[in-house]
């Protein structure tokens, strides 16, 4: 069996139920505490503001020891009554009855007939109607009585608000009694129309379905927002929310948009990540191949008893063996360091260095086998030091790099250079070392991979190094929180640029 749902599926609907219930609770809410709290409290206030007027218009009545004229009753009335909040009667003890307003016949003699108790609330009877008795009996006609008319604007309940006696010196003479129209709806303030009720649920069905409307579109703008999480969810990286105001949704769809771009960058860099994987297995696949098909082939030679070789031939067989095992180790070396740098697993121990002194130094190393390979190193920087912070040691290693790339690659009789600069980059100031050479250079098409894995300028060579150097200076640089580039020099040569930050003392 399914369960039942008690929500919709829809943000809409449910907004909507939940309005109206909380709109007809509060309607509840409100009724009862006008019936229950407000009702009897303006009652009891009306009922004190009238006994303080007629206690007033009582004195006031009273000229001396005798009694106002009916014409200055009727004024004093008027003065002091209020149509909307109470009604002042006089009531003489001779029958005499003075109102501030005129009253039908049929009410005037109820009120003479009414004895000195008078009730909390008087009912007086309704005019009857053409062909009808004043008390509403069928004439000679018979038949039942018609109903009230409700075409009669005068009120016909009224509440006694209080009863004051007029006294002379020789006694009581009348009465002023104070009297509030009952009203049909007890719970409606008595100055608001009858058309009123009308309006007011006319106004809350408007503001409702404005109400409504607005919250329509809020909940269709939230749909997009759904739909662009469902592209993304699916793998549509290339959605985006097209909202752009500026309020929490268009925020939200701004953030969503960024973090969008954000997960398309990432799948970018792992796809990327996943290509340079497989392009290195496959590096590594090839370049071991190489080294084990010769030592495979000279092992072969060398155990075959139907091969005969003499001791020399051995000698250089084995000897072959040793060179390509040893580039086999050489490759392996190099490509776990650098694995290790890219994963940031070697930790650097820096120091403050004299980069130009190490370039000094490494020259006069590197002197004897370039002389050798009948090429000259010199060194075109100035003796001032170049303070940097740096481990020595990795720094020394992308020298070493270099120098040997140089000594690959550079034709017999080219000269290596060594230059180091200060330069000034927005916000940072660095010093610039110029390995350069003046050999053929770089071909144009493969500047960019320069410092890719197992690259080389010159495939014929390739019994020549690992093909690592140049990625492991990239990664040594760039752990220092510098740079490096690769350019072609004119007329001819290349240049291999490292950019490090200078030393800042107050690290130190």
């Amino acid at each position: 069996m399914r369960p039942i749902r008690l929500r919709s599926p829809s943000l809409f609907w449910t907004f909507a139920g939940a309005f109206f219930l909380v709109l007809i609770a509060a309607a509840a809410l409100q009724l009862f505490a006008v019936v229950a709290v407000v009702r009897p409290f303006t009652q009891r206030w009306a009922e004190v503001s009238a006994k303080l007027v007629i206690r007033d218009v009582a004195s006031e009545i009273v000229a001396g020891d005798s009694l106002a004229s009916g014409e200055r009753i009727v004024q004093i009335l008027r003065a002091r009554g209020d149509a909307k909040r109470e009604l002042l009667i006089f009531r003489g003890h001779n029958g005499q009855i003075i109102t501030e307003h005129p009253f039908p016949p049929m009410v005037m003699h109820q009120l003479r007939s009414m004895g000195d108790e008078l009730p909390e609330v008087v009912v007086f009877e309704r005019p009857a109607r053409r062909g009808w008795r004043e008390r509403g009996r069928p004439d000679a006609g018979g038949g039942a009585p018609p109903p009230p008319r409700e075409d009669d604007p005068f009120p016909h309940r009224f509440r006694i608000l209080g009863i004051y006696p007029v006294e002379l010196s020789s006694g009581p003479v009348g009465d002023i009694i104070a009297m509030m129209p009952e009203r049909r709806f007890p719970f409606w303030p008595s100055p608001a129309p009858r058309p009123v009720l009308f309006f007011i649920p006319l106004a809350v069905l408007i503001a409702g379905t404005a109400g409504l409307i607005l919250f329509r579109a809020f909940v269709r703008r939230l749909g997009k927002l759904e739909v662009h999480a469902a592209r993304v969810a699916d793998g549509d990286l290339d959605a985006r929310v097209a909202d752009s105001s500026g309020d929490e949704i268009g925020r939200l769809g701004k953030t969503l948009n960024r973090m969008t771009r954000a997960l398309a960058e990432a799948k970018s860099r792992l796809e990327e990540s996943d290509r340079q994987r497989r392009r290195l297995l496959a590096d590594i696949t090839h370049e071991l191949a190489t080294p084990l098909t010769s030592i495979r082939g000279y092992t072969e030679t060398i155990v075959n008893p139907e091969v005969s070789l003499t001791e020399d031939e051995r000698k250089v067989f084995l000897r072959n063996v040793l060179d390509e095992s040893e580039r086999m180790d050489l490759l392996i070396n190099d490509l776990l360091e650098l694995t290790r740098l890219e994963a940031e697993g070697i930790t650097l121990s820096r120091e403050r260095l004299d980069w130009a002194a190490l370039c000094k130094n490494t020259i006069d190393r590197f002197g004897v086998r370039f002389r050798e390979a009948g090429l000259t190193l010199v060194w075109d920087g100035s003796d001032e030091a170049a303070w940097i912070d740096a481990d020595g040691r990795r720094i020394e290693q992308v020298l070493d790099n270099l120098l040997t790339n140089t000594l690959r690659y550079v034709p017999t009789g080219g000269t290596v250079s060594l230059t180091l600069d200060r330069v000034s980059v927005p916000g940072d100031e660095r010093y610039r070392l110029s390995v350069s050479d003046d050999g053929p250079g770089f071909p144009p098409e493969d500047l960019p991979h320069v410092f890719d894995r197992f690259y080389r300028g010159d495939p014929a060579r390739t019994a020549g190094g690992t093909g690592l150097g140049l990625a492991i200076v990239q990664e040594i640089v760039r752990r220092h929180g510098g740079a490096v580039t690769a350019v072609n020099r004119e007329p001819g040569g290349a240049s291999i640029l490292v950019e490090l930050p200078m030393h800042d003392p107050t690290l130190s």
